[in-house]
């Protein structure tokens, strides 16, 4: 009978690919951007670069693992009611906060009000609405996120309430500067679907079909901006150095930060 080869009885194991999503008690869509093939066949570093949904419910065992990854750095894109509602606090960390409003809410309330019952056709063009305005209205925070990505090269979190719309356009504009195809892109921005527990409280202000909308990801709502992007700069690279401040010596620094190998 053939017995299969055997490592010596002392051979190092190969590293384990280390897991994407990173289960915490308090945070349901914490998730590593690393791993990913990127510009030159080189890899997405992993453990480098996080994305999350709010941090405000972290356990002490939660916070515990944050600091055993070496996050030294939160970007938060709520806006300040939102932040106010669920503050947080992770000592020994730098907190930036780049405020990008959320407007689907009050855009529903204001269409509730005007006598309208809103369908989940209304709730998807909001959604779509809001990623148009990631593109031009929000492009300065987006801009500052990539400065404070080049400042230093520390793990760093970012996110927003439930780390899906704000947090998922900034992860596609990381993933595309550092050469990720648009399709795997995609994929991480739609894992959000797989991930995320929704809040019991957002039970029972809307129609369900309106608020399964309203919390989950759908692939209408990213195309809508990057289409924004190819149709106003003719496609993300533009977009990147002439809006968001990427020129070729910070794209160089970029990957040399978040790009293994080479």
């Amino acid at each position: 009978m053939h017995t299969p080869d055997l490592p010596p009885p002392h051979a190092p194991m190969p590293d384990a690919t280390p897991s994407r999503s990173l289960p915490l008690a308090g945070a349901s869509n914490f998730r590593d951007l690393g791993g990913y093939t990127g510009q030159d066949g080189r890899q997405v570093a992993w453990r480098r670069i996080f994305r999350s949904d709010h941090l405000a419910s972290l356990t002490p065992d939660d916070r515990a693992r944050l600091a055993a990854l070496g996050i030294a750095r939160t970007v938060d894109f709520r806006g300040e009611q939102e932040r106010a509602q669920l503050a947080y606090l992770l000592p020994e960390v730098e907190h930036h906060q780049l405020a990008i409003e959320p407007t689907v809410v009050q855009r529903a309330i204001e269409l509730q009000r005007s006598g309208r019952a809103l369908t989940s056709k209304d709730a998807v063009e909001l959604m779509q609405e809001t990623y148009r305005g990631f593109v031009h209205e929000n492009a300065p925070r987006f801009a500052e996120f990539f400065r404070i990505l080049l400042a230093k090269d520390a793990p760093l979190v970012f996110h927003c309430t439930a780390g899906k719309d704000r947090t998922g356009f900034a992860a596609a504009l990381i993933l595309l500067a550092l050469g990720v195809p648009r399709d795997v892109v995609m994929r991480d921005y739609l894992l959000t679907n797989e991930l995320y527990r929704r809040p019991a409280m957002a039970a029972g202000h809307a129609p369900e079909e309106v608020l399964a909308v309203l919390w989950r990801v759908q692939r209408e709502f990213l195309d809508t901006a990057l289409q924004k992007v190819d149709q106003d700069y003719g496609g993300h690279e533009t977009y990147l150095t002439e809006v968001l401040g990427l020129d070729a010596p910070a794209r160089s620094e970029l990957s040399r930060r978040y790009l293994q190998g080479k």
